[in-house]
């Protein structure tokens, strides 16, 4: 039996005051504290399937900003902790930020260069050092929303850029503002994931399709999102549960 905890970050930025930015001074304390208690870091597909420690740490960071290559990428080296990025695949090397609903409040600001994704070189550099590179649907929609046909493409055809660029699997996905439904599930299940990440508004069971993460805010100290796991997310997780939902996934 191990214990998997799944932390969702997004941006890391000194100066940035948006929701979803982190501080690098504050991620560093965070993950610090998790060390502290005994966790060790793992990839998302990695704690998923093969958990190397009695507690591990998964570090996800959706939308694949450029700033988590600059700046939480060497902070997270010298932990010793790999990472999950999990990338908008219509943005990396379009030139274009990520002005979808709820970012696009910084078009025209100084803070609009936060919204830059990395390019398709940088996301394969960061897999050569040990990250793991997962899908975040191609245009960052309420998956929910959408007909069949519109999940099925966003989900299928995401996987397939992200592995014609990298030359690897992507097993993984994760659900933009971790909205999905019934449809949304079958559909990943059908594009060939294995895994995909949720945050989760209240407690609820981990599945392979369905697996909870802690969302990590702006200027949150360790403690509180401590408290937060051990209150909203299902941690417990044995090796042969996910198979036989893997199993019982598949058509």
């Amino acid at each position: 039996m191990s214990e998997v905890l799944v932390l969702c970050y997004h941006s890391v930025s000194e100066s940035w005051p948006a929701p979803t930015s982190v501080r690098p001074g504050d991620i560093e304390g965070q993950l610090r504290d998790f060390l502290r208690r005994g966790y060790r870091g793992a990839t998302f597909a990695e704690a998923l399937t093969t958990p190397t420690a009695e507690r591990t740490l998964v570090v996800t960071f959706d939308d694949a900003h450029r700033s988590v290559g600059e700046l939480a990428a060497p902070l997270l080296e010298r932990l010793g902790i790999p990472a999950t990025v999990f990338v908008p695949t219509d943005y990396p090397d379009s030139g274009r930020p990520m002005g979808w609903d709820g970012y696009d409040i910084w078009l025209g600001t100084e803070h609009e260069q936060e919204l830059g994704c990395m390019g398709w070189e940088e996301l394969g550099a960061l897999a050569e050092r040990g990250w793991e590179i997962g899908s975040h649907t191609r245009s960052h929609p309420r998956l929910s929303r959408l007909g069949e046909a519109e999940i099925a493409a966003e989900l299928a055809e995401s996987r397939k850029v992200c592995e014609k660029h990298l030359q690897m699997p992507c097993l993984s996905l994760a659900y933009p503002y971790g909205d999905y439904d019934d449809r949304v599930v079958l559909a990943a299940r059908d594009a060939g994931y294995r895994f995909a990440a949720t945050i989760p508004r209240q407690p609820m069971p981990a599945f392979p399709l369905q697996w909870p993460r802690v969302g990590v805010y702006h200027g949150e100290e360790a403690g509180r999102i401590r408290r937060r796991a051990w209150t909203r997310q299902l941690a417990p997780h044995a090796s042969a549960r996910v198979a036989l939902a893997l199993r019982r996934l598949k058509p």
